[in-house]
């Protein structure tokens, strides 16, 4: 049985296909087109996940779109509604729109696939979350928290997984919204909401938390369960397009930050509140959903998921034991979840556990292969200049390279689904040099100097660098450098100018609150990556690579080999790797 699960329309518009309840290939559209969160019908997507599993549209045997169109339309009536007369026009523009387009999302469907005899299956949004997180995990039964900003009423939902069934035991319905709370500052503090709110954590560090108590006074009320009610006071996305209104501003004393403009300490403070509020709430959530559930395995998916600092604070100080979080947290892995979800819950499908997990280290889009004639073909016709060599004596150039303070992309095998780059479209250079950080973003990457990267490093390592009592395989949580290996920072020195302190060994992938967003490698999910590192370690004693996703600020992570040889040549990127040829700078010069 074939089933594609979608997800479109409104950000990250991904497809997934699932063949009796296993996973054969994930992709997000922005990859194809090369527009960053394309929310297009993903027809490239879908065309990709056909191709792999040599099949045609008419082979699939059920079509689930990941939200309920009709309830969503039901929340959007009912929210103009309440808020008449302001938010008129919104309400036109969004009406106008439903009636002629979205109201009739299935027909749509079809006729983007070009199939009508098939029904396309509507499920609920956070159904779709609590699928992509509950099934392909490594527990036979979990607890369950999915939190994001809204999808059809609901904005946060907890319950239990067992087997193959799903229960969803409690809501937050919109308008209170965890996730809309924290795209508020994400807009405040000049970032784009839906895209940038990593940018928000990572800046968190740099400021303290000197409003906590002012968010959580005039705010939101956070009640001992977790459950929040928000000020609608202070926001606007209930009758308007932005987030955020005056009053919000005037709260905090000044305007909303311009993109690109100097990031000021209050900005830092503001990150830093607002992420400390984020804790305390995900926290008080987390532990009520176990004294519900008596359970000790949490799963958790929805954007909020995705925030690596509070999926750190929870494994540190809630109650469960153990936490999987679904490496495609977002709406694009309501795709993979509305699939499963369907075919185990509704289809009644018996589940096999995958101890390890299900998710094929999140490695499921197209291949860019070690032998190809075509990619041969077309590397050549765009001048490219490169040698090839056998996986064992690439590794050794690699890291020959790296040991040199070099700055090398890797493009070769399957690609990742969800937003983490994982070793096969990544960015990679030696984590010991203190000024690796500031090179990649401003040379390479040409991002905000205050942006961390993260680690990767030989999970039978990883507790020689960090306290970590895990596995991080999809880099989706905070852990701290051992406290043997802090280096002190100056007490007069703060701000961004932390930056150019070296705060452990490993300066390069060490935040300036001692943090990493760790990713561990075995060599079952990523064979390639976990030898290079041990090559890199038998070289110079060091198991850990920086890595970072190889795009340049604004574009989505490269799919293939013409994009990663244009990124490539487009930065002062020193090597590129693509499948098993090495291409060098000095070798591949612009014409």
């Amino acid at each position: 049985m074939y089933i594609l699960g979608i997800s479109a329309y409104y950000h990250d518009s991904a497809a997934a296909l699932i063949r009796n309840g296993e996973i054969i290939a994930a992709a997000q559209e922005e990859r194809f087109t090369r527009i960053k969160g394309d929310k297009s019908f993903p027809n490239h997507a879908i065309s990709y996940c056909l191709e792999e599993a040599k099949l045609n549209i008419e082979d699939i045997d059920h079509i689930v779109f990941y939200e309920n169109n009709l309830s969503k339309f039901q929340r959007i009536i009912v929210t103009h509604h309440n808020n008449v007369p302001k938010g008129i026009i919104s309400f036109i523009v969004s009406i106008s729109k439903w009636l002629t387009n979205d109201l009739w999302l299935d027909q749509k469907i079809q006729k983007e696939l070009g199939k009508k005899t098939s029904k396309v299956i509507m499920y609920d949004h956070h159904l779709s979350h609590a699928g992509s997180a509950f099934y392909p995990s490594p527990f036979s039964k979990a607890a369950i928290l999915t939190i994001d900003g809204v999808g059809e009423w609901a904005t946060t939902t907890y319950g239990i997984g067992h087997n193959n069934k799903i229960n969803i035991m409690k809501c937050i319905n919109f308008p209170n919204s965890i996730g809309l709370l924290y795209s508020a500052f994400t807009q405040y503090l000049g970032f784009r909401i839906n895209f940038d709110e990593y940018k928000v954590m990572g800046l968190a560090p740099y400021g303290k938390p000197k409003y906590s108590s002012l968010i959580k006074k005039e705010l939101v009320t956070i009640y001992d369960d977790g459950s929040i009610k928000l000020n609608l006071k202070y926001f606007n996305y209930t009758r308007g397009i932005s987030t955020i209104n005056k009053n919000f501003e005037k709260l905090f004393g000044k305007k909303k930050r311009q993109p690109d403009s100097k990031i000021t300490t209050k900005d830092m403070d503001i990150a830093s509140s607002i992420q400390d509020v984020l804790n305390e709430i995900v926290l008080k959530l987390a532990n009520t959903v176990y004294d519900e559930t008596k359970c000790d395995n949490l799963v958790l998916a929805g954007g909020v998921a995705l925030n690596v600092v509070t999926i750190g604070y929870l494994k540190r100080h809630s109650k469960f034991k153990n936490i999987f979080v679904q490496p495609a947290s977002g709406d694009a892995g309501g795709a993979l979840g509305c699939a499963l979800s369907y075919y185990y819950d509704a289809l009644d499908n018996k589940r096999i556990v995958n101890k390890q997990d299900s998710m094929k280290g999140s490695l499921l889009g197209p291949s860019i292969n070690d032998h190809d004639d075509l990619i041969d073909e077309q590397l050549t016709l765009m001048g490219a200049k490169y040698k090839y060599y056998e996986e064992k004596t690439l590794i050794k150039k690699i890291v020959q390279e790296l040991a040199k303070g070099k700055v090398i992309g890797i493009a070769r095998g399957k690609m990742e689904y969800g937003p983490r780059a994982l070793g096969n479209r990544s960015i990679i250079a030696d984590p010991r040099i203190i000024d690796m950080q500031s090179t990649i973003n401003l040379k390479i990457k040409y991002r905000e100097s205050f942006r961390p990267f993260a680690p990767i490093v030989l999970l039978e390592d990883s507790k020689k660098y960090f306290d970590i009592n895990d596995e991080s395989p999809y880099m989706l949580s905070t852990y701290y450098i051992k406290k043997e290996l802090q280096i002190p920072i100056k007490k007069n020195v703060k701000g961004l100018d932390l930056l150019k302190e070296k705060k452990s060994p490993i300066p390069a992938v060490t935040h300036v609150d001692y943090s990493s967003r760790v990713q561990t490698v075995d060599k079952y999910r990523n064979p390639f990556i976990y030898n290079l590192l041990k090559e890199f370690k038998s070289k110079t004693d060091c198991s850990v690579l920086v890595n970072t996703s190889f795009n340049v600020r604004g574009e989505p992570i490269v799919c293939n080999e013409i994009d990663a040889y244009n990124c490539f040549m487009n930065t002062e990127m020193d090597c590129v790797v693509i499948g098993n040829r090495f291409f060098e700078k000095e070798n591949n010069k612009k014409v």
